[in-house]
C-alpha cells in the first residue's frame, strides 16, 4: 500500500464521510476525524440522549437494504483513510528508529507481518 501525499490527501469526517473542503472544520484524532457538524450532533446526543434501543450494534438495528447499501461507501472511505494514516504512523515510527519488531509488537503482530504489510517491499 502506498500512502498518498500529505499535501494532496483528502481528509474526510470518519462519521459522515464529508470532505474537509465542504465542512467548516475537522478535528483530527489518531486515524479518525470528526467534522464540526458531527461534533455538534454528538454534543446534542450526550446532552439529551435518545431512548436506548436495547444496545444493539449498528448493523443489528432493523433497517432497510437501501440504508445499509448507502452506508457502505462511507465505511469503506473511513477504512481506507484509517489504513493510510496507519501506514503513515508506521513510517514515522521507522523514521524515528523503531525496528520492525517494535512496530509488530505495537500492532500485536510479528515483526515479519509488520514488515510485509508496511515495508513496501515484496
Amino acid at each position: 500500500m502506498t500512502p498518498t501525499s500529505p499535501t494532496t490527501a483528502e481528509v474526510v469526517c470518519s462519521f459522515c464521510g464529508r470532505s474537509s473542503a465542504v465542512v467548516e472544520r475537522i478535528v483530527a484524532g489518531p486515524a479518525v476525524y470528526i467534522c464540526n457538524d458531527c461534533v455538534a450532533l454528538c454534543a446534542e446526543l450526550v446532552a439529551d440522549p435518545p431512548p436506548r434501543a436495547g444496545d444493539k450494534l449498528p448493523w443489528r438495528v432493523d433497517t432497510d437494504l437501501a440504508t445499509v447499501l448507502d452506508a457502505l461507501p462511507r465505511m469503506l472511505l473511513a477504512q481506507n483513510q484509517a489504513a493510510d494514516h496507519l501506514a503513515r504512523w508506521v513510517g514515522r515510527a521507522r523514521e524515528l528508529g523503531a525496528t520492525w519488531a517494535q512496530v509488530g509488537a505495537a500492532l500485536g503482530t510479528t515483526r515479519q507481518s509488520a514488515w510485509e504489510r508496511f515495508s513496501g517491499e515484496e
